[in-house]
């Protein structure tokens, strides 16, 4: 009996991103085939690097990461366009998966990221799979962007966090997608350690004047009226871009409607919680049963 085919849609949303790694792990293991995968941001970088024949290998190293690890990844920059250079992250990936070029792959595969001086998107589907992924999880504000061929290369998630609209889809085959910015689920209310939004904000206060400064670091000491609460730069940043992620999202699922949605809920880790990669996983495959064995 032929397996079933599958076009694997992988979206953004940070750590959250992890859950991608179950899903296809699961899928394969139900008998399907990926025979195209098209993914922004984290989708982008497990795809990718799925479609090159290396998850095992990055699978262990990411969920071997601790809270440290993830913030050793982290080369801090105060360049005017983002705190993150990002070049140390990827020279870690090419480190565990090695050089790979996306047209030597046996899936065909998509990466997608926004010009923002051209206001459009821009698919890699060719060239250095490094710098695909380098240029599609370059969060705004946080990552400094990739400048290439006249182009400022941002997260795909500012323009299309969920690419299903990318897919050609052959005769027979499904589409699955999987949406890392679903409805919050109670259970996930309280995370499991501080958020490392705040260990971000503590190091970028110390390069800010007094008067720029968060005032959200003696939070747990006082407790603010709620007119006079405020949000830290940081998380200002992370919320605009999370909403505006959502909003895209639930257009774009309304639109294209894949055959089977799988998603995790926003609210499952932090963007940055990189640390949690078991507990994701779990998630992940949590969701899959959810959307795909229970519709089977």
């Amino acid at each position: 009996m032929a397996k079933k085919k599958v076009h694997l849609v992988l979206g953004s949303g940070g750590a959250r991103g992890i859950a991608h790694i179950a899903v296809i792990e699961e899928l394969e293991k139900a008998g399907y085939e990926i025979v195209e995968v098209i993914g922004c941001s984290m989708g982008a970088v497990v795809g990718g690097i799925y479609a090159a024949g290396h998850l095992p290998e990055y699978k262990e190293w990411i969920l071997g990461l601790n809270r440290k690890g993830v913030f050793d990844l982290l080369d801090f920059t105060f360049a005017k366009q983002g705190f993150v250079k990002g070049e140390k992250l990827f020279a870690k990936h090419i480190e565990v998966t090695g050089n790979e070029n996306i047209e030597d792959f046996d899936i065909p595969f998509t990466a997608v990221a926004t010009d923002m001086r051209h206001h459009k998107e821009v698919h890699f589907k060719k060239g250095d799979l490094y710098k695909a992924l380098r240029a599609s999880v370059s969060i705004p504000g946080f990552f400094v962007p990739v400048v290439e061929d006249g182009k400022v290369l941002v997260d795909g998630g500012v323009l299309n966090p969920l690419p299903i609209n990318l897919v050609k889809k052959e005769k027979g085959a499904e589409i699955v997608a999987v949406n890392l910015n679903g409805r919050p689920n109670s259970k996930y209310d309280k995370p499991p350690e501080p958020d490392k939004l705040e260990e971000m904000q503590k190091w970028f206060d110390k390069l800010l004047p007094d008067s720029m400064k968060s005032k959200r670091k003696t939070k747990a000491k006082v407790e603010l009226p709620a007119e006079e609460e405020s949000f830290s730069l940081i998380e200002l940043m992370d919320s605009t871009f999370s909403f505006t992620q959502d909003r895209l999202t639930e257009l774009t699922i309304e639109m294209y409607n894949p055959d089977h949605l799988i998603e995790i809920p926003r609210n499952a880790c932090g963007v940055f919680d990189f640390d949690q990669g078991e507990r994701v996983c779990d998630i992940g495959k949590e969701a899959f049963s959810k959307a795909m064995i229970t519709k089977d």
